[in-house]
């Protein structure tokens, strides 16, 4: 697939990028996506949770009722789950949600979702630039020239870019990571890609792997 290569005044440079089929176009496998992005917010999840037990709960051991003759429920003292302010049955307790998902798969649902976006014509690839100083406006302003501004959008770099980062930590609508932090979740989660040339080869080197 070839793609025009852009500079940041959203011109064409009269360049051309052919992305590969092998990431960029092979037939994605959704099962393999859906594995990574499960894994990606389990991953995020802090499980923490937790309620308080019938042995946890502060109150009197003393039987509030007889056994037998009440017509009621055998309940005990007053921490007892069925009574109000009682201990929860079987509650939360603190657990990790990590879990582990071969090298293979997770490559297999990169491509997916990079091909997902090549097919959609999502992905857009631009000459390697930086802004000398961090300023939001500025890059409000590329956004725009782009034709991304006003949607999810996903900057990727070869490498960190502080002006770059600095200027687009305020946009909610706009993300700007490196290689090695790109995602499943993230391209899938963004509605317009925007590709360094650099970052474009080291995304294909790291996935043909």
């Amino acid at each position: 697939m070839v793609v025009k290569v852009l500079n940041k005044q959203g011109e064409e440079t009269g360049r051309t990028v052919t992305l590969d089929d092998a990431v960029f176009g092979i037939e994605p496998n959704d099962h393999a996506i859906y594995l990574d992005v499960k894994q990606h917010l389990a991953n995020r999840r802090q499980g923490t949770h937790k309620s308080k037990e019938r042995s946890e709960i502060s109150g009197s051991t003393r039987k509030l009722i007889r056994q037998k003759g009440s017509g009621g429920a055998r309940r005990g003292d007053i921490n007892s789950p069925v009574m109000v302010g009682g201990g929860r049955v079987f509650g939360p307790r603190p657990r990790d949600y990590s879990f582990k998902l071969n090298k293979k798969v997770k490559a297999l649902a990169r491509k997916s979702a990079l091909s997902y976006k090549a097919k959609d014509g999502a992905i857009r690839v631009i000459e390697d630039f930086t802004l000398e100083t961090p300023k939001t406006k500025e890059f409000v302003a590329i956004l725009k020239a782009l034709k991304a501004d006003g949607r999810k959008t996903l900057l990727v770099l070869a490498e960190n870019n502080d002006g770059l980062y600095l200027s687009a930590r305020n946009l909610q609508s706009a993300t700007v990571v490196t290689v090695p932090e790109l995602n499943t979740y993230k391209v899938l989660d963004a509605a317009t890609l925007l590709l360094s040339e650099s970052a474009v080869t080291k995304i294909e080197n790291n996935l043909k792997a």
